[in-house]
This record gives C-alpha cells, structure tokens and sequence, in this order.
C-alpha cells in the first residue's frame, strides 16, 4: 500500500488512522461533499453574475460611444451657427439681444 505522511496504514492503528483522518479535516485539506458542492454553487453563482455584469458593461460602453458621437455634432451644429454681428461683418452693440422679445421695465 501507499504511505501517507510516511507510515504505512496497515502498520498503524485504528486510532492513528482516525487521528489522521481527523487532522485532515480539521486542517481543510479534507472537506465534506456538502460543503464542495455548495462552493461550486457559490463559484457557478459568481460567475454568471460576472457574465451578467460584463454583457451589461458592453452595452453601457455602446451607448456610451454613440452619446459622444451625438455630443460632438451638437457641438459642431452649434459652433457654425452665425452669432449676432458676425454674419453680417456689423459690430455688436450693448443692447444686441438674442430673442426678439422687447425688454419692459418695470
């Protein structure tokens, strides 16, 4: 048969076996099936919420780069828009006003 830890089971006794067997599971290199299964759970659990969470980062990413592309055409939009006195080489002056509404003083 096989050593372990250097003594051959048959020449030890049933104590020495049982000893062993204890300070197997109590160091954790020996674990029940109940406990393993449920860390494969666990581990199974984990993983698909990392999945989950990598699908869910792509699309963020995907919207993302689609707002900025938005954001930039916005901004080109607004930038070769004409500003008050520029379109017609006239100087603008202190009561240049954007909207056309009349100012009232109260």
């Amino acid at each position: 048969m096989s050593d372990v830890f250097g003594i051959s089971p048959s020449d030890a006794g049933l104590g020495a076996l049982v000893t062993l067997v204890v300070l197997l599971i109590y160091t954790g290199r020996l674990v029940p099936r109940r406990n393993l299964e449920d860390v494969i759970t666990d581990r199974d659990n984990w993983r698909q919420a990392f999945f989950e969470s990598e699908a869910a980062r792509k699309v963020e990413h995907e919207q993302t780069g689609e707002l900025l592309e938005m954001a930039r055409l916005g901004g080109h939009i607004l930038t070769a828009l004409p500003r008050p006195g520029q379109a017609d080489e006239e100087e603008v002056t202190a009561d240049a006003r954007m909207d056309p509404a009349p100012r009232t003083r109260r």
